[in-house]
């Protein structure tokens, strides 16, 4: 290039694709250019009116740029070689910043081949949109992933969202594309505009690293603030592992955070939210909240099971630091915090990481294996390191920066089977001719790998239908790794059975008996999930046959025989208090059925079941493991009656547990129990508090010398109409 051409303007087809934001190149046609003449400065500010360059440090004009060709193209040359600034006239008003295109490259070739390799596990803090300073200038350097684009460019507020005014550079062979943007402020709104390799531009896309977002239904990406939560959850933290560990007592609360209440018709904010509902959780004694996925989603009726912004908590309540006091508040009150995390698939949203570069970049090209049909969406090309390492990165980022505590891992099975709900020839085998996804499989591996190496005390648990063996047995033995496993089995065979009329049941004894078959097969969370309150299957309370006083009394039953069961607990919200109607997304819980005394009876149980869960060693500590449980009674189907013990390690007490499943009271009913003496009821579902009947066995039994059920000493009891009892050992 002559030294005509730097002062006066740009050969033709640079210069056009320049004018057009497609030029791919932009530090070397833009910014200071040490040319025979001198120092040159050149910039493109389509709309301006004149340009100075004045030294950053005095404020002395260093050169005045001339308007050349194309419009918005200024040229000049100036004096010295110390930084400087910008100072330009707009049609309505003057600006001074310093010039992008002054700055050398920003990503550091380790970052970038750590990325390459998909092991960058701290991505957030390098890709998407980082306040920085450098030089002493602070601002906000972008970086986005886009290795088959032609140009891409970043446009917000900032720029009037001109694609021409920020053109990126690229970071070859990494395929980052990066620009360093002077003195803008967090809480800037971003896009980013790319030429794909055909030439054509995509529509704006949002940062897939953004780390805040706009409300919904905008689908603008935010410039996060930089400064971090100051937490107040150390004792939670270095206390947490036992917490979680297979013999502690796990109780978790499912929630939708944006139906759980609405203050003035609204949803709530994090702050709001962590007002009324830790207390109440820690009243109902669960251990856990877990929620619904909170990352950006754009269709609230997804539930935020088709999100587009992986490491940002929806701006629905708030900015990214009200979640993370919302954490902080749950962990000083001894509440862990779960959240659903979605790696399977992504919806195909124009503005998000559908064919992002105009490739098919995060997901697979061809829809046999890279498109689910039953949900819409795209799904993620496992094979790929750079997206295994997005992937991996957006959970730690949540452990990490948010103290999460585990993260429930959506629809596992479509991610484990290449045919997932796919007719035959609609889906591609392995490499040898299998239906498993061995990329999926070796994602969620490295996955758990990596949460278990970098975040003690955090767990994993998969939702998995199938019979997948080893989901949570540990990757040296062949496992995936998960901590827990939902048992989703278990979850509809006794719901099944406790949908019949009681007259029926001996029919479905073995819906409520066939669990123990293989409990123990995995770490096993029992769910009573939002999937089951939805799309006509009816409320819990909903599912419940006869009349009222029955109903109720089934559900006090059933829960009861759960929180028995081995396994940790889940009940979805709206369930613990017998909401009567289906779960809605855009509502909120009916609190006012709270004053039905038979609803206030169900809360009662719960809570009660929760502190006894936890009180009881016997009821948790060997939740994983066959030496924890033992029929008693396991065949009487003519009566519908059910009696097992659990125990605890060799200094719990065990406990007994029997559930009458029908509205028939059974008296003189003997069981056999491993201890003579004295027995105690621990919870009775019967009892007048929580709307029963208040039949029961008093304050203490004691076991006569009569053989029953292999034991040398029985129990004579009376059963309760559809009642669960609890007793141990001991006055």
């Amino acid at each position: 290039m002559n030294d005509v051409a730097e002062l006066s303007g740009l050969p033709s087809g640079v210069a056009e694709a320049l004018a057009a934001g497609t030029w791919r190149d932009p530090f070397a046609v833009l910014g200071p250019l040490d040319t025979a003449v001198g120092r040159v400065v050149r910039v493109f500010l389509p709309g301006a009116l004149q340009v100075e360059v004045r030294a950053r440090t005095s404020g002395e004009t260093l050169g005045r740029l001339a308007p050349i060709a194309p419009p918005g193209l200024f040229a000049g040359q100036v004096t010295g070689t110390e930084p400087y600034l910008l100072r330009i006239t707009w049609p309505d008003t003057v600006q001074e910043t310093e010039d992008p295109y002054s700055f050398g490259s920003l990503l550091g070739d380790l970052d970038l081949h750590l990325f390459n390799e998909g092991r960058h596990f701290e991505l957030a803090s390098h890709l998407g949109a980082n306040v920085v300073t450098i030089d002493g200038v602070t601002g906000v350097r972008f970086a986005v992933w886009a290795p088959n684009a032609r140009a891409v460019s970043v446009v917000g507020d900032f720029n009037t969202w001109d694609p021409r005014r920020n053109l990126m550079r690229l970071r070859f062979p990494a395929g980052v594309w990066e620009l360093f943007v002077p003195r803008l402020p967090p809480g800037a709104r971003y896009k980013f505009a790319i030429v794909g390799p055909d030439g054509a531009r995509l529509p704006l896309k949002a940062d897939p690293l953004a780390r805040a977002t706009e409300p919904p239904p905008a689908t603008a990406s935010v410039v996060a603030d930089p400064l971090p939560h100051v937490w107040h959850d150390e004792t939670w933290m270095n206390q947490r592992a036992r917490r979680h560990a297979t013999n502690a007592p796990i109780s978790i609360y499912e929630m939708h955070a944006a139906s759980w209440f609405h203050p003035d018709g609204r949803i709530p904010t994090w702050d709001e939210l962590a007002a009324r509902l830790v207390p109440y959780v820690s009243e109902m004694g669960f251990s856990h909240v877990e929620l619904m996925p909170v990352t950006e989603h754009p269709f609230g009726g997804s539930w935020g099971y088709q999100p587009l912004s992986l490491f940002a908590p929806s701006a629905r309540f708030g900015p990214p630091d009200g979640f993370a006091r919302f954490v902080d508040a749950c962990h000083r009150a001894d509440i862990g915090v779960i959240v659903d995390w979605v790696p399977a698939h992504f919806p195909t949203d124009a503005h998000g990481m559908a064919r992002f570069d105009g490739t098919a970049l995060y997901e697979h090209q061809d829809p046999r294996e890279g498109f689910h049909r039953d949900w819409n969406t795209y799904i993620y090309n496992f094979g790929r390191r750079e997206v295994q390492g997005f992937l991996i990165a957006s959970g730690l980022y949540w452990l990490e920066q948010f103290h999460v505590d585990g993260l429930r891992v959506d629809a596992v099975a479509s991610m484990l089977y290449r045919d997932y709900s796919r007719p035959e020839g609609q889906w591609i085998p392995n490499v040898y001719g299998g239906r498993e996804n061995l990329e999926a499989i070796g994602f969620l591996r490295h996955f758990n790998a990596v949460v278990g190496e970098r975040c003690a005390g955090a767990i994993t648990i998969a939702e998995e239908s199938t019979a997948w063996p080893g989901v949570s047995r540990p990757i040296s033995e062949g496992g995936l790794g998960f901590a827990y496993k939902w048992n989703m089995g278990w979850m509809h065979d006794t719901l099944h059975y406790i949908e019949n009329e009681p007259i029926h049941r001996s029919w479905h004894h073995n819906d409520m008996t066939f669990g123990l078959l293989y409990a123990f097969a995995e770490n096993f969370v029992l769910p009573l999930s939002h999937d089951e309150v939805v799309y006509g299957k009816r409320s819990l309370i909903g599912k419940m046959p006869g009349d009222n006083w029955q109903r109720f009394a089934n559900l006090r039953t059933y829960l009861g025989f759960m929180w028995a069961h081995p396994g940790k607990k889940l009940l979805f919200m709206g369930g613990e208090f017998a909401q009567e109607h289906e779960w809605s997304h855009d509502g909120e819980l009916d609190w006012a059925a709270l004053g039905d005394p038979l609803r206030l009876g169900i809360q009662r149980v719960v809570r009660d079941l929760n502190r006894l869960y936890a009180s009881e060693r016997a009821l948790h500590q060997r939740d994983v493991v066959s030496t924890g449980f033992r029929w008693v009674v396991g065949d009487d189907r003519q009566n519908s009656v059910f009696a097992f013990l659990r125990y605890g390690d060799e200094t719990a007490p065990p406990v007994l547990v029997v559930c009458n499943m029908t509205p028939v009271p059974r008296t003189g009913y003997r069981i056999g129990v491993p201890r003579p003496g004295a027995w105690t009821e621990l919870l009775n579902t019967d009892s007048i508090y929580y709307g029963g009947s208040g039949m029961g066995n008093g304050d203490a039994l004691v076991a006569t010398p009569l053989q029953s059920h292999g034991e040398a000493q029985s129990l004579v009891l009376t059963l309760p109409p559809l009642a669960a009892l609890f007793l141990h050992p001991g006055a």
